[in-house]
């Protein structure tokens, strides 16, 4: 692996894991057009380290809120948002690498992140004057986030953007949903980082789990991810708040219909 492709993987994970497009599509999508591999195990849970460090440096003060008083509602709501996930990739997991693999819901799957984001916007709108505070988040929100969470184990559906959605349409106060969103990513990232180490204890760390990487290209990586991310995080945090989710929208739709028309019809790509 080249420092250069290092690099690259680091800025595709670094910004889709937190914009509202699908990190995990993306990368099924370059590795389409591209032909670029997908990482090896140890450089990914070193991409995912970087990623959970820069939501960490953005949100530090509301995690160190959660750790000085560890029993409090949001905690309870931040545990409950993510059970459905867990439950969703312990069942689903075979057709989940499966859809990996093939690609073949990518299509469909960027234009559900399309509708998803465009809903968030509208009802988020409509509710404009009658929003909720932090206080007034109950555990329904908190349950109806983390199934729309667990809609996003599929490629091509963006975790981040699901959640959005979830926030938004229970009329939370934007600037409270973007920081649960971003709050709630890191049990996610954790999860993926728990999964992946499991896969490495498993296997060892041998040749084939470093893929011929030496330490300058995992440091490169991991760095890039990790400044990436924070910038993108900020970013989103500051669309959520002030801004529109139609230009998002707009891409996956275009993204995924541009898909569709190849795979339904000129397959150049899949």
């Amino acid at each position: 692996m080249s420092i250069l492709y290092a690099i690259l993987l680091g800025i595709v994970q670094g910004l889709t894991e937190f914009l509202p497009v699908s990190s995990s599509g993306h990368l099924v999508l370059l590795h389409r057009i591209f032909g670029i591999e997908e990482p090896t195990l140890f450089f990914d849970i070193m991409l995912h380290v970087g990623t959970l460090a820069a939501v960490i440096a953005v949100l530090w003060r509301d995690i160190l809120a959660i750790l000085q008083r560890l029993v409090q509602p949001l905690t309870g709501f931040l545990i409950l948002a993510t059970i459905p996930t867990v439950v969703a990739a312990i069942i689903f997991r075979k057709p989940i690498e499966h859809a990996f693999a093939t690609g073949q819901l990518l299509g469909v799957s960027f234009l559900i992140t399309a509708a998803l984001l465009t809903t968030a916007e509208l009802l988020s709108r409509r509710a404009a004057n009658n929003l909720r505070k932090a206080d007034e988040m109950n555990w329904m929100d908190a349950l109806i986030i983390g199934i729309l969470q667990a809609i996003a184990i599929i490629p091509g559906v963006s975790r981040s953007g699901a959640t959005i959605t979830g926030a938004l349409s229970r009329r939370l106060n934007r600037d409270f949903a973007a920081r649960f969103v971003f709050l709630l990513s890191i049990p996610a990232i954790l999860g993926a980082l728990a999964l992946h180490l499991k896969e490495l204890a498993a296997d060892g760390i041998d040749s084939a789990a470093l893929g011929g990487m030496g330490a300058m290209e995992v440091i490169i990586g991991t760095v890039t991810a990790a400044i990436v991310g924070f910038f993108a995080v900020r970013f989103m945090m500051k669309i959520i708040r002030e801004k529109s989710l139609f230009c998002f929208a707009i891409y996956t739709g275009v993204l995924g219909t541009l898909i569709l028309v190849d795979q339904f019809g000129t397959r150049i790509i899949f």
